[in-house]
C-alpha cells in the first residue's frame, strides 16, 4: 500500500489506517479477542501500518488488544492511542481530564498496555475547557523530550485552539470526522491545517458504516450501539438519506468500484495529507476498504460526485446536543 505524510511532520503512515473503536467498544458487543487480533493482524498483512486506539475505547480493552496484536512487528507500525477523559468504576466516562499530571499518568499506563516503549502519536481525545491548551501541549512536549511520545495530535479541536497548541508543541495531526455526509472541515479546518502543515485524519469516513448501503431505514442495532443516539441515525433520518446511498451506488457501479472503495479514494483525492481510518469488524469488509488506497479518480469523476452531493440536503445532526457541545472548541 501507499504511504503518506502526516503534515510536514515526517509521520509516514500507509494511506488507509485501521480504527479499531469498534472491536472493543461503541458499536456493539465486542468482537471475541482472537478474532479481533487475527483482524488487526491481516491489516498488516494488507500493507496498513497505521492503528488507531484510545484508552476511552472499553475502557482500556482495546490498547491491551492492540499491544497484543501488533507486538511481533511492533517496529513496522504507527500506533495511535489519546487521552483525556475519567472513568468511574463502571467503565463510563466522568468528565474531560487533561491536567498535566493526569496527562503523564496516561501515558505510562498506555505505554504498559500497549506493551511498548513510546506512543508514536498521543491525541487530546477531546479540548478540555478547563486546562489551557498551552499546558496540555507543554505536557505533550515534556514526554516527547522523554521519548516517551513521538507526535502531538487534537480530535476535533478548533481552528484556534489547533493554532495555540501548535504554536507550543507542533501538531501533527488532527482526528476529525470526515465524509461524504459530512463536509463541515472543509471550510476552516482544512485551510489552517494545510497553512500549519498539519495532517488529517478522518474518523467515521463511511458515516459511521451508513455509505456502505448495508444499513436502511428499518436496519436495528444492538443496545449497547453508539447510532442508537445520533439523530442522523433515526429511522426517518435513514430514510431521508437513502438518496445519497443511492447516488454513491449509482457511481461506485459505473467506477466498478464498491460505494465504500469510493467514498475513501474520495477523502483520499482531496488532500496528500489526508489519511482515514475507517473501523471494522469483518475481514472482507478488511480487503475492500484497503483496496480504496488502489483507486484512482479522475476529474470528471470529481466533478460527478460534487453533482451528485450537491444536490443532496443530509437530514439529522451528527451528534446529540451533550456530545457537540464537545466538539469544535
Amino acid at each position: 500500500m501507499q504511504k503518506r505524510e502526516l503534515g510536514n511532520s515526517g509521520l509516514e503512515v500507509s494511506a488507509i489506517g485501521l480504527g479499531c473503536m469498534g472491536l472493543s467498544y461503541g458499536y456493539g458487543p465486542a468482537t471475541e479477542k482472537q478474532e479481533a487480533i487475527q483482524l488487526i493482524r491481516l491489516a498488516f498483512e494488507r500493507g496498513i501500518t497505521f492503528f488507531d486506539t484510545a484508552e476511552a475505547y472499553g475502557p482500556y480493552r482495546n490498547e491491551e488488544l492492540l499491544g497484543e496484536a501488533l507486538a511481533p512487528f511492533r517496529d513496522q507500525v504507527v500506533i495511535a492511542t489519546k487521552f483525556g477523559f475519567d472513568f468511574d468504576s463502571a467503565g463510563g466516562q466522568s468528565g474531560m481530564n487533561s491536567r498535566p499530571e493526569h496527562i503523564k499518568a496516561v501515558a505510562e499506563a498506555a505505554l504498559k498496555r500497549l506493551k511498548t516503549d513510546r506512543i508514536d502519536l498521543f491525541y487530546q481525545h477531546r479540548v478540555d475547557p478547563n486546562v489551557p491548551i498551552e499546558e496540555v501541549a507543554g505536557t505533550v512536549k515534556e514526554l516527547i523530550q522523554q521519548g516517551k511520545v513521538k507526535h502531538f495530535g487534537l480530535s476535533e479541536a478548533g481552528a484556534q485552539t489547533i493554532r495555540r497548541a501548535h504554536a507550543v508543541q507542533p501538531v501533527t495531526a488532527l482526528q476529525s470526522e470526515y465524509s461524504l455526509w459530512w463536509r463541515e472541515p472543509e471550510k476552516e479546518i482544512l485551510p489552517t491545517l494545510e497553512e500549519l502543515g498539519i495532517g488529517f485524519v478522518p474518523f467515521s469516513p463511511l458515516g459511521k458504516g451508513f455509505l456502505t448501503g448495508a444499513i436502511s431505514e428499518s436496519t436495528t442495532f444492538d443496545s449497547t450501539d453508539f447510532r442508537n443516539v445520533v439523530p442522523r441515525f433515526t429511522p426517518e433520518a435513514r430514510k431521508a438519506n437513502q438518496d445519497l446511498v443511492d447516488r454513491l451506488g449509482e457511481l461506485a457501479t459505473r467506477k466498478k468500484v464498491t460505494r465504500s472503495q469510493l467514498a475513501l479514494a474520495w477523502l483520499l483525492e482531496q488532500k496528500p495529507w489526508i489519511v482515514p481510518i475507517p473501523g471494522t469488524t469483518k475481514r472482507h469488509r478488511l480487503e475492500e476498504n484497503a483496496g480504496a488506497a488502489d483507486v484512482r479518480l479522475t476529474p470528471e469523476e470529481l466533478r460527478d460526485i460534487q453533482g451528485a452531493l450537491s444536490q443532496i440536503t443530509v437530514q439529522g445532526d451528527r451528534y446529540p446536543a451533550h456530545l457537540q457541545a464537545r466538539v469544535g472548541r
